[in-house]
């Protein structure tokens, strides 16, 4: 009893210190103790006990769970009695188990010969979606073998009755309305970076959506207005922006949806969120894993004068008109048949695009696992059965468009689209299931993600996908007990399941914090790859990338595959010559610059931006596609030039063999599997039977967009305009303005690293000191200069190079792998210090700069308290750049003048970008691209 022991002190102390409920339980020891209890009559602990067993233990694949369902098999049969859990209740905790051990144990009593528990174990296993190949085997055996319940079951699944026999939506939905904020809400709002390590004990977690005000305001609400959802809104803004958390809708859901199980604790579905432009696309998704609404308002509009032209404030923003108020504890009703938004009798907005067929099917699902699952299993069966597919779910759209040439994404999806009736190509707009190559999970989401394959009973990584990792760079700064606790588990996990994971369990390599997006850029071996990685950054320079919530993570884990509409595009080219003196971050901020005074609105949002890059390098284009989500585009594409690919590749391979080198190789020999993957792309390309990815010249694009080089003359800074009167405008990322605006503002600190810097960055520091070095006599700093380079590489080859030698000279700290920090650092010196690999400032959960600094930084995040938090006399400003911009302001304390900057960066080559010579599209021939059927 020693571990129910300590479990009862566990819980004392979450009641006392943090009002907390019990822990669910997910261990196979603990449970076991606690059956061993259940089974003693005269027990002190068995009321308790019982209650722990059947409330509060977490289902799935679970050591946990393999106990509890051969306990349950147990009653069932007979051989242990439990007054308080017949065997009909038995079955019913069965039946919401999700899959993994239960349903082992449910087929081990369907198609045993005892048909009085046969029968009820079939009518329950009708019910469940989440079974795997071992499960069907037995199944399609027990069929062929002329077992007739087999054979009863599949003929559900082939009618697919685990949908069909689920209630249909409700027709009105009641919501109360709640501003969580105006302006764009970003996800760090719901689930803020800096509690990551919670974000796998749910109820904890959930303490921090919003503020405990705001969780206060919805519980009152809740109980003003029994039977009516609380919806949260983004007013004035976009729902959902930045990162793609699965916790954020997992809060939100807690705080504001409905609990999936009386039996499986925290676990909460079916949110209502929206926001007047609507729900961000990453966002959107995890509503989707939830099963729940998000909505688009549209409830401010531009003002406009009597020609019809829009009105613009003095900061030349345009003016906003409110057409209907949701102003907090507002009563609204969502009618899910007419897909309007009434106030009482009054029609406020059309809805529909938040009930396409496709959204219908979660909500009534319950969410988007469910679906996937299910369809795949009843393919299985008709296939099994010999019947014909009955159409059961809503038809995919396919939309092909005669004489249309196809965009670069267009033709990604075509080429791993699954199961596609469609002869033709298929243009944006279709609903496509696609194959994906490429998963990456990061270490914050990681073990929300293990949760999550947990919870769908998936045991090891689909054979389809051709590699995977796991990352450790967003706790790779400091090395803390909560690290200590979380990590080693999670690549535990990740590495029993089959990805190749930054540390080593059997601690035989040495761990590798690198940047996952950058690990991801390398093991992407083919232009024409479709990558899915837990985080929104997850915009790789090769193939089309999609940043994603820890659940859909885990989908692609487990199956292998996505499902999304083909995404519209926005094509970027570039014209004229750069300066000497630009560094290539400039040239990405001057293209959203550019975009927004072109068209006014964002044309990148939601969109796919194929940018025509074709002379970089993965390395340095992938600082333009990073970037790009920060844009609120839904992925980019690099089109490059065949050349420059086979460069690129070849960087893959020598990248993925120091990965070999050091020991990180799996038992399937996935990273000798990329290179040859990469070898045979390269092939391809020099023998000219597949020439790098590009679109066709008649294919048609939702906006193009045409950067003038010439025009960027000053480097170019993203605000977060803190201090606008305009709360909306606010931490948007779309305030870029020239290093003239700021005229010697002070700066507090600077930050160079995060995955938006490469080798080449680094490089440009080591010159720069020596530059003022060289004028000055020595090199010192008026505010501290923070270097986290994004991977080991990159520090070994800059120490064979030399380069590392003068950053160590003029650094006051250099970080140790044998001795890393075990505490956040909290104040700053003003020295440089050369930080482990890894996400540091950038991320927010464990460093950040003093609160009330102004930061430069290199960084991609403008969110309000994630770099730097507010003081009361003083906002944090977190403004980016390059990195030569944060370097001199760093050694100045201030922004320096144009003068002073073209002087340090004089004879540095900052970037060898030029726009390709000549357009970089393919003739369109009228062939339709093969679609892989399958």
């Amino acid at each position: 009893m020693n571990l129910y022991i300590e479990y009862i002190k566990e819980i004392e102390s979450r009641k006392k210190d943090l009002g907390l409920a019990p822990l669910p339980i997910d261990g196979a020891e603990l449970l076991s103790e606690i059956i061993a209890q259940i089974k003693d009559v005269n027990n002190e602990y068995r009321k308790d006990s019982l209650h722990f067993f059947i409330y509060n233990t977490l289902p799935g694949t679970t050591s946990a769970a393999g106990v509890k369902s051969e306990f349950l098999k147990e009653i069932i049969l007979g051989q242990s009695v439990v007054e308080e859990i017949t065997p009909t209740f038995a079955f019913e905790l069965l039946s919401h188990m999700k899959g993994g051990p239960s349903i082992q144990v449910l087929l081990d009593l369907a198609l045993s010969d005892d048909l009085s528990v046969a029968h009820p174990a079939a009518e329950v296993l009708k019910t469940q979606v989440f079974l795997y190949e071992a499960d069907t085997s037995r199944l399609e055996e027990a069929f062929k073998a002329g077992n007739t319940v087999a054979k009863d079951i599949l003929e559900s699944y082939a009618r697919a009755d685990f949908y069909t026999k689920l209630p249909e939506i409700a027709e009105k939905i009641e919501v109360v309305t709640y501003i969580a904020g105006e302006g764009d809400i970003s996800t760090d709002l719901l689930s803020p970076g800096n509690q990551a390590h919670s974000r796998s004990d749910r109820e904890l977690h959930g303490k921090c959506l919003i503020s405990p005000e705001a969780q206060a305001d919805i519980q009152a609400l809740q109980k003003q207005y029994p039977g009516k959802k609380v919806m949260l809104i983004a007013e004035k803004g976009t729902m959902g922006v930045g990162s793609s958390r699965m916790s954020g809708v997992n809060n939100v859901a807690l705080w504001a949806g409905e609990q999936a199980s009386p039996y499986i604790p925290f676990v909460n579905f079916a949110p209502v969120v929206a926001g007047t432009n609507g729900i961000s696309p990453i966002f959107l998704t995890t509503v989707g894993v939830t099963g729940g609404i998000g909505l688009d308002l549209k409830n401010w509009v531009k003002k406009t004068d009597a020609d019809g032209k829009t009105v613009l404030n003095d900061n030349g923003d345009p003016v906003l008109e409110e057409v209907y108020s949701v102003a907090t504890g507002t009563v609204l009703t969502i009618n899910t048949k007419t897909k309007k938004l009434y106030n009482g009798d009054e029609e406020l907005v059309d809805i529909s695009s938040a009930f396409t067929p496709q959204s219908v099917e979660f909500m009534k699902a319950g969410g988007s696992y469910a679906i996937v699952f299910g369809k795949k299993l009843q393919n299985f069966a008709a296939e099994t059965l010999g019947v014909p597919l009955q159409p059961v779910y809503a038809p995919s759209k396919e939309i092909s468009h005669e004489g249309q040439g196809l965009t670069a994404v267009e033709k990604i999806f075509n080429k791993n689209a699954v199961g596609v009736a469609s002869e033709s190509d298929l243009h944006a707009g279709s609903d496509v299931r696609v194959t994906v190559n490429i998963v990456g999970s990061q270490d914050t989401t990681g073990l929300m993600t293990s949760q999550e394959l947990e919870s769908m009973a998936a045991m090891v990584i689909s054979p389809i996908v051709d590699g995977a990792y796991q990352s450790g760079c967003h706790t790779a700064s400091v090395w803390d007990s909560k690290a200590q606790a979380n990590i080693p588990k999670l690549m535990s996990f990740m590495s029993k399941f089959g990805l190749i994971t930054a540390r080593d369990p059997e601690g035989v390599y040495a761990p590798m914090t690198d940047v996952i997006h950058k690990v991801l850029n390398d093991i992407t071996v083919d232009d024409q790859a479709i990558i899915i990685g837990g985080d929104s950054h997850t915009r790789m320079s090769k193939g089309v990338a999609f940043g994603a919530d820890s659940g859909t993570v885990a989908l692609a884990l487990a199956t292998g595959e996505a499902t999304m509409p083909i995404p519209e595009s926005v094509k970027v080219t570039f014209k004229g010559d750069m300066k000497p003196y630009m560094d290539f971050r400039d040239v990405v901020h001057a293209t959203q610059l550019q975009m927004l005074k072109q068209f006014g609105d964002n044309v990148f949002q939601g969109r796919v931006i194929e940018v025509h890059i074709g002379t970089l390098l993965a390395d340095q284009a992938f600082t333009f596609t990073d970037w790009t989500a920060e844009m609120k585009a839904k992925a980019s594409i690099c089109i490059s030039q065949d050349d420059t690919l086979i460069g690129s590749l070849e960087l893959s391979k020598s990248r993925i063999q120091i990965m070999i080198n050091k020991g990180m190789e799996n038992k399937a020999k996935t990273l000798h599997g990329l290179i040859a993957l990469a070898d045979k792309r390269i092939e391809e390309i020099k023998s000219g039977t597949n020439p790098a990815l590009s679109p066709d010249d008649n294919a048609k694009y939702f906006a193009e967009v045409v950067v003038d080089l010439d025009t960027i003359d000053e480097p170019m800074v993203a605000d977060p305009d803190v201090n606008n009167d305009d709360v909306s405008k606010r931490y948007t990322h779309d305030v870029i303005r020239p290093l003239s605006f700021y005229n010697n503002k002070p700066v507090d600190l600077g930050f160079v690293g995060s995955c938006m810097v490469h080798k080449g960055d680094i490089q440009i520091i080591a010159q720069m000191l020596r530059n003022i070095e060289k004028h000055n006599g020595k090199v010192e700093f008026k505010v501290p200069l923070v270097i986290a380079p994004p991977t080991y590489n990159i520090v070994d080859e800059l120490k064979a190079e030399g380069d590392w030698d003068i950053l160590q000279k003029y650094s006051g700290f250099e970080f140790d792998d044998a001795n890393p920090k075990g505490s956040a650092r909290t104040k700053y010196e003003n020295i440089m210090y050369l930080e482990r690999p890894g996400c540091n400032l950038c991320m927010g959960n464990q460093e950040k700069a003093e609160p009330g600094d102004t930061v430069i930084a290199t960084s991609t995040r403008l969110f309000q308290g994630r770099v730097v938090a507010d003081t009361s006399e003083k906002k944090g400003e977190s403004l980016l750049g390059s990195t030569p911009l944060v370097v001199l302001a760093t050694v100045l304390g201030r922004f320096p003048t144009i003068e002073e900057y073209k002087q340090a960066v004089e004879g540095i080559n900052l970037t060898d970008f030029v726009p390709p010579a000549q357009e970089m599209n393919t003739k369109y021939t009228g062939k339709p691209v093969a679609v892989r059927m399958l």
